[in-house]
């Protein structure tokens, strides 16, 4: 028992992995709609262009 709380809580619960995850996924999801956006995405592609010499 003493070995038990020596270790205390060393690492997450499997409800802290599902909100972990959740806020992830949520967060890439957010992320991918603003990249995909029209601005954000000819941005992107001029930044690319220019980097490649293309124009």
């Amino acid at each position: 028992m003493r070995r038990v709380r020596a270790l205390g809580d060393a690492g997450m619960t499997t409800a802290e992995y599902a909100v972990g995850t959740l806020a992830a996924v949520t967060f890439g999801l957010v992320l991918l709609a603003v990249v995909k956006s029209g601005p954000v995405k000819s941005g992107l592609a001029g930044v690319i262009t220019e980097a490649l010499g293309l124009r």
